[in-house]
Formats: structure tokens, C-alpha cells, sequence
């Protein structure tokens, strides 16, 4: 089987056995995206520790290689929680993040320190209107910087890669309706940060 066509299994399995290629089209198919979410997960504060998050994913996934099975989850999904450990102890070392519960149950109301955006311009050609959404683009990313890690990992997890609250979940190491209520948090927070409702995804698939 050609190395663009081979499953993730495949190759992980014939890297696992040897072949040194097939790990790096798993690299290729797989490092903007793990290294966007180790980044975001961190955020501005732990920004300067991303690289070594990054790199230590991939090492352990190197080390995993003669033990790792597929057991319900992909090879992404895997990868992705291996990330999110590590990024978790990264906090949790710096001491910038001392809990990681999500805080979902009974919490009042979320406020954001500033008013929220209005009058969103519509999407067109124009120039003053591109330079809004590009100002948009970067207040969303301030608005995810401010989520607590629990629930920017959930979101990042379903918004930028695509994941299925089960499979959040698992990655996550939760139960199906807390991973689903912290999307649901989030979501929420976002919302209200930017002043305009993002589309919402918490349904289960």
C-alpha cells in the first residue's frame, strides 16, 4: 500500500516494525494540527513552552510505538491525549493552572471583563471589513486564552480537530455528559467574549 494511502494504524504498525518512513508521514500528516493545539492549550502564558510540549508528544508517542494498539480510539485521538497530558503537567509545574476540574456544575454566571463586541459587519470584499475579521480572528483567540484549561481543551479538541464529544471524551479521560456540559461552558463564555454566537456544536454525533 502506498505510504499517502496507508491508514494511521498501518503506519504506526510498520514504524513499530521498523520502518522509519512510515513514521515520518505520520509526523507529516499530523504536527500542524497537534502543534496548533498544544499551543492554544497553553496559551499566551506558557506560550514559550509549547515546543517542548510538542516535542515531548512525539517522543513518547516514539516510545509507545512496540506497545501501542488501536483500542477504540485513532491514532489522532491518542496523539491528542498524549498532548494533553503533557501539557497538563506543564501547568500544573509552572503553577499556572492549579486545578484541572472544569468548574461545570452550580457556577454563576459568566461575565467578561469588557463589554462584548456588536454590530458585526457582514462577511464581504471590502477592505475595512476584511481588517474587522481579521481583528475578530484575534479577539476569539484572547477569548479562548481566558477559558480554563479544561474547557479550552475540550473546545479546541471538537473545534479545530473535528473530535466527537465521545471522543472528547475519551481523550479527556471523562464521562460523555461531562465532556459535553465543559463544550457546552465554553461555548457559552466564547459567546459572550465576542459579543456574537459562534456555531454550536455540542450535540452529540
Amino acid at each position: 500500500m502506498p505510504m499517502d494511502d496507508a491508514s494511521d494504524d498501518h503506519l504506526m504498525q510498520a514504524y513499530a516494525a521498523g520502518d522509519a518512513v512510515a513514521f515520518e508521514r505520520l509526523y507529516a500528516r499530523h504536527q500542524a494540527a497537534l502543534y496548533r493545539f498544544v499551543r492554544r492549550l497553553l496559551g499566551t502564558a506558557a506560550a514559550t513552552q509549547a515546543d517542548e510540549v510538542f516535542q515531548d508528544t512525539w517522543l513518547r508517542a516514539i516510545q509507545a510505538r512496540h506497545s501501542w494498539q488501536a483500542q477504540g480510539a485513532s491514532f489522532r485521538t491518542w496523539l491528542f491525549t498524549l498532548a494533553h497530558h503533557r501539557a497538563v503537567d506543564c501547568l500544573r509545574k509552572s503553577g499556572r493552572e492549579t486545578s484541572m476540574e472544569g468548574h461545570d456544575d452550580g457556577e454563576a454566571p459568566w461575565e467578561p471583563e469588557a463589554a462584548p463586541w456588536a454590530d458585526w459587519p457582514a462577511a464581504n470584499t471590502q477592505s475595512e471589513d476584511r481588517a474587522f475579521w481579521r481583528a475578530a480572528g484575534h479577539k476569539l483567540l484572547d477569548c479562548l486564552d481566558a477559558l480554563p484549561v479544561a474547557q479550552k481543551a475540550a473546545f479546541l479538541l471538537q473545534h479545530d480537530d473535528d473530535l466527537s464529544v465521545a471522543d472528547i471524551a475519551q481523550a479527556l479521560g471523562l464521562g460523555f455528559e461531562t465532556a459535553k456540559t465543559r463544550l457546552r461552558y465554553a461555548m457559552a463564555k466564547l459567546r459572550t467574549c465576542m459579543g456574537a454566537y459562534l456555531p454550536a456544536r455540542v450535540d452529540a454525533r
